[in-house]
């Protein structure tokens, strides 16, 4: 996860006021994708196994 500016191979979904832009070939492979905001952070959700170390939920910076 990480601030970026859309591109034309971006999909672009407005949630609650937040707009999240995510590559669309990249949204194929793990579509679903739920991306729910907690106290503590982000927490991502997706069809697509990272690996070790990735995924998982995100805050003051740094991913788990």
């Amino acid at each position: 996860m990480a601030l970026d500016e859309s591109k034309d191979t971006d999909e672009v979904f407005t949630v609650d006021n937040f707009e999240y832009v995510v590559d669309k070939e990249f949204l194929e492979q793990a579509k679903p994708i739920k991306v729910d905001f907690m106290q503590t952070g982000f927490k991502i959700d997706s069809n697509i196994d990272l690996g070790p170390g990735c995924g998982g939920s995100c805050s003051s910076g740094s991913c788990s």
